[in-house]
């Protein structure tokens, strides 16, 4: 029987990893991370909890990428400190695996694919199959078992016309659903979108009217991620005489990988620098910049900065935010295009002009052609929140699919396959991890809620100074705070006299055990400040004896 465990992504966006076993042997399909929500102080990344892989090490065979989105791979630093196994990846997504590897010190075995070729891995025979979505060289994968073939088709939209001109694989695909697929995986991040999804052709259009009209320079936000919007923008500019400069750190060290992977094509006398751009006419600029989610370091935060800079926007200038806002960012951004608004600049979003961004997600009629043609016999939606996978169980039965051939399952579920039959199995409990940094420094469920009381309370820190041996009073307690309003700090002093009060009720051999006092400490802070406030600050006792 084939085991397929999801470690992420399902009921969450991001974090995609799947498990599956069989005779004893796993293969991780992708090895994904998230951002963090903004209740979530201090952390940079979130990732599944990878204990089920790394208690048996032996068991995992290898990874397996279907691209290069944080999503997908960014959690492989944090696996492999853990682990040594084999990545397989196609061309770009394994160069982009290999520098995030190798900027946290991790020497890895990376193994190239490529679509429509077969590789066994362990107990797995994985065929790559192409796909289109909003990054190079994306694939879906099917993965052949002796007990069960699968089919997961990594994130793909259906693109009757790519600028790069490769479409998702349907031939192939309809080839093996003729053979029988026994478990469909498809992406279910636009479920709830209706008809299909629009074509990148769109935006490069929707690019060369409004770069042709703009009077100044241009600038397009857009993810760094996303190259075949890259290369039809530095395409455009050619045509029009302007130069291109890349702002932002991702976005410039993803356009190097694609250039040395031969899927960029970026003329040297068409790339300027910062420095050379200053010295151009307005209107012969075209700046590519990450910050389509107004990142407070992006450079299109930048460039919008009020302080001195070597690029700055200026009256008449021209923004495309070509990305959809991420949920939760809409403040930030709505700031951001005030301020650049406030400057003089013509801002144009996707509210304004439809078409300067596009999904790189199958959207409903697309994600029911998926299913027809692959015809499996049991289907599973990843890749999204709960609403997105029972909208895709809607589109599932749409498409013929009974109740019985189809699985809601979300993290640590199990389910097992086993020639053309089904079931749901044992599953567990399986958690997330919040991290500073790739693979470095956790940050506990214990430090987060202190971290959260300490930003919803403020701080409240109080020296008490006692007599060695006799615990006796040496001077008042005193209080000091971070973090409070101006009524809480006005309270301070009644805080450090019913401190005082209650140190003085207590028996004096009591005030010779620092942890006692301490407690008291606490206990009578926390009483003044909800009985004249009702307010629950975090209390810090320091107790010096001299």
């Amino acid at each position: 029987m084939l085991r397929v465990v999801p470690l992420g992504g399902l009921g969450e966006i991001g974090m995609n990893s799947m498990m599956l076993e069989h005779n004893g042997e796993r293969l991780l399909i992708d090895c994904g991370l998230m951002f963090p929500k903004a209740d979530e102080l201090g952390v940079e990344i979130v990732v599944p909890d990878f204990s089920l892989l790394t208690s048996v090490p032996e068991m995992l065979k290898g990874i397996v990428l279907t691209h290069a989105h944080e999503d997908h791979l960014g959690a492989l630093p944090v696996l492999l400190r853990n682990l040594s196994v084999p990545v397989y990846a196609t061309r770009f997504t394994l160069a982009l695996a290999r520098h995030k590897l190798e900027e946290a010190g991790i020497d890895a075995d990376l193994r190239l694919i490529e679509p429509r070729h077969r590789v066994q891995i362990g107990e797995f025979d994985i065929e790559p199959v192409r796909v289109t979505h909003s990054v190079p060289d994306a694939v879906g994968l099917i993965a052949r078992t002796a007990s069960a073939t699968v089919v997961h088709t990594g994130d793909f939209k259906l693109d009757d016309t790519p600028t790069d001109g490769l479409k998702t694989d349907l031939e192939r695909l309809g080839e093996v659903g003729e053979r029988g697929v026994d478990l469909l995986l498809s992406d279910s991040t636009n479920a709830d979108v209706p008809g299909t999804s629009r074509s990148e052709a769109l935006v490069q259009a929707a690019f060369e009217r409004i770069v042709r009209e703009a009077k100044g320079r241009v600038v397009i936000a857009m993810f760094g991620s996303h190259l075949h919007r890259i290369q039809h923008t530095i395409a455009l500019a050619q045509r029009v005489g302007r130069k291109v400069i890349l702002l932002g750190r991702s976005l410039q060290r993803n356009a190097a990988l694609a250039q040395d992977t031969g899927l960029l094509v970026a003329p040297v006398d068409t790339m300027v620098e910062v420095d050379a751009a200053r010295q151009l006419p307005a209107e012969r600029v075209l700046i590519i910049t990450t910050g389509a989610q107004a990142e407070v370091r992006s450079g299109l935060s930048m460039l919008a900065s009020p302080e001195p800079g070597p690029l700055r926007l200026s009256p008449n200038d021209t923004v495309i935010i070509s990305a959809r806002t991420i949920p939760g960012n809409e403040p930030n951004v709505s700031a951001l295009i005030d301020r650049m608004l406030a400057i003089g600049v013509n801002v144009i979003t996707a509210n304004h002009e439809p078409d300067i961004h596009v999904s790189g997600h199958a959207a409903r009629d697309e994600q029911r052609r998926m299913i027809e043609t692959v015809r499996p016999k049991h289907f599973v939606p990843i890749h999204g929140e709960r609403r997105h996978l029972l909208r895709h169980l809607e589109i599932a039965k749409e498409a013929g699919m009974e109740p019985h051939q189809t699985f809601l399952m979300t993290d640590g579920n199990a389910l097992g396959v086993d020639v053309g039959h089904a079931q749901e199995l044992p599953g567990m409990t399986i958690g997330r991890r919040l991290m500073r940094r790739e693979g470095l420094g956790e940050i506990t469920p214990a430090a987060m809620a202190e971290r959260r009381a300490l930003a919803e309370g403020g701080l409240v820190a109080i020296v008490v100074v006692l007599k060695h041996g006799s615990g006796e009073l040496v001077s008042p307690p005193t209080a000091h705070a971070q973090g409070l309003q101006s009524d809480e700090l006005q309270v301070l002093s009644l805080v450090a006299d019913g401190v005082r009060d209650a140190l003085l009720g207590m028996a004096p051999g009591i005030r010779s055990d620092n942890a006692k006092v301490r407690e008291e400490v606490i206990r009578g802070a926390r009483r003044v400040f909800r009985q004249l406030l009702g307010a629950r600050p975090t209390i810090m006792p320091l107790v010096v004896r001299v």
